[in-house]
């Protein structure tokens, strides 16, 4: 696709000084307070917007390959853009399981070839995610899709034995293993947060403890061994603390939250409406808090989105019949935006750390979460703070509609992402740039 310049006015940097920049061939050409349009290119007033580094994903469930009535690679790019992110991570727990080469490089080509947004396929631990064997970590590491990070999420690597080889294993090319914190034998037929709500509603409950054992005993392991681990979807004050305390110690161990989990609670499950229903469960007003300090105080180093779509006939059932997940790429921002900006508790360099540089930081992502200065590649994201938008579960980009946010109002409009120079998302519609 031939390349176009573009002179993007009237933005505010992370930093909250104001400013015009200039994309030529990919990359930012000029960054001035007021930058006159030169020739061949396309001039956007963009007035309103904060200007961030592109938003990067670790955890996204494009379901391809295998169930793709529920999301596809395309699709969910698509999503992300319309997002602001212009890398994601894709989840290994697809039909077949990302365990092989073979089924990494499906995934990384698919990425290529949808235009929209970079995306890195994640390997799993284990072979069929059973927790048994190791996967072939090693291959897909070497492979074209240059795999760094491995999980099993959706299940826990509960032998220990297993969890210590793999920390050993991705070493030797400074991978990282991302943990799903879940003790299977206290979480059996679990179906939300173990408390007074779970108790009055005659559904499982989910105990903290079964995340933080993981999360105390794996960080363990991995400073033993001198690994990289990082803990994915972290729900519980109790978590919180456990990864405050390692990185006092200063012990290699990362930590995510999601948006859902910073903003929406366990008595959302009184409405008997299996939208809310996630894995790990929404948690109490007194999680959130702690999450919420977390994440400000960088105990916790990411947002991730867990965006886990599924078909309709998934969730429109019983509850203990519905699967367990919920959409997240498209709304991110915006509960960012609610849930940590608008509350003081960070500003937008601490977002543009959060949910730019830190994710690529730990997946080892090149040309992701630069700074934005000339020179750099220009995958930037815009969002008016202030504009208010109705999530509307049939207006998303997914394939899917699961999103516990319907009907909800945000704070905070995509108004456009750039995706290697190009936007991908701008002027409220979708733009694809056929891939690479």
């Amino acid at each position: 696709m031939t390349q176009v310049n573009f002179l993007l006015k009237g933005l505010t940097l992370p930093d909250g000084s104001k400013s015009d920049i200039e994309v030529r061939d990919g990359k930012i050409a000029a960054i001035a307070k007021s930058l006159p349009k030169g020739g061949g290119v396309v001039e956007i007033d963009l007035s309103g917007s904060i200007v961030l580094p592109g938003l990067v994903d670790l955890h996204t469930h494009l379901r391809e390959p295998g169930k793709e009535d529920a999301e596809t690679v395309l699709s969910g790019t698509m999503a992300a853009a319309k997002g602001g992110y212009v890398a994601v991570s894709a989840m290994a727990n697809t039909s077949p399981v990302a365990d092989t080469a073979g089924v990494v490089e499906q995934v990384y080509a698919l990425g290529q070839s949808s235009g929209f947004a970079d995306v890195f396929p994640i390997g799993a631990v284990t072979q069929g995610l059973l927790g048994q064997n190791l996967s072939e970590i090693g291959a897909m590491a070497d492979s074209r899709a240059r795999v760094r990070i491995f999980s099993d999420d959706g299940n826990c690597v509960f032998d220990p034995l297993v969890m210590r080889r793999a920390l050993e294993y991705v070493k030797k090319f400074d991978g990282v293993i991302a943990q799903h914190a879940q003790e299977p034998r206290l979480t059996l037929g679990a179906q939300m947060n173990e408390g007074e709500i779970s108790s009055r509603l005659g559904l499982k409950g989910w105990p903290a403890v079964a995340e933080e054992a993981i999360i105390a005993r794996d960080i363990l392991i991995a400073d033993h061994v001198k690994s990289r681990l990082h803990i994915c979807h972290l729900t519980t004050a109790g978590g919180v603390e456990i990864i405050r305390w390692a990185k006092a110690r200063g012990i290699d161990v990362t930590a995510e939250v999601t948006p859902h989990h910073l903003l929406l609670t366990d008595e959302k499950a009184l409405s008997y409406d299996p939208i809310f229903k996630v894995n790990p469960p929404l948690r109490t007003q007194r999680d959130i808090e702690a999450l919420r300090e977390g994440l400000a105080d960088g105990t916790i180093d990411i947002v991730a989105t867990d965006h886990a779509p599924h078909p309709a006939e998934a969730k429109e059932c019983e509850w203990q019949e519905a699967a367990f997940g919920m959409l997240g790429l498209e709304s991110a921002l915006a509960i960012i935006n609610q849930t940590m900006v608008a509350t003081g508790l960070m500003d937008w360099e601490a977002v543009a750390d959060r949910m730019s540089y830190a994710p690529a930081r730990i997946g080892r992502y090149v040309d992701h979460g630069q700074k934005i200065a000339v020179g750099n590649v220009a995958n930037l994201t815009l969002i008016n703070p202030t504009q208010i938008y109705r999530v509307d579960r049939d207006l998303v980009a997914s394939r899917s509609r699961n999103t516990p946010f319907h009907g909800m109002d945000l704070p905070g409009v995509i108004t456009a992402t750039f995706y290697r120079g190009l936007p991908t998302y701008l002027e409220g519609k979708l733009h694809p740039q056929g891939g690479k």
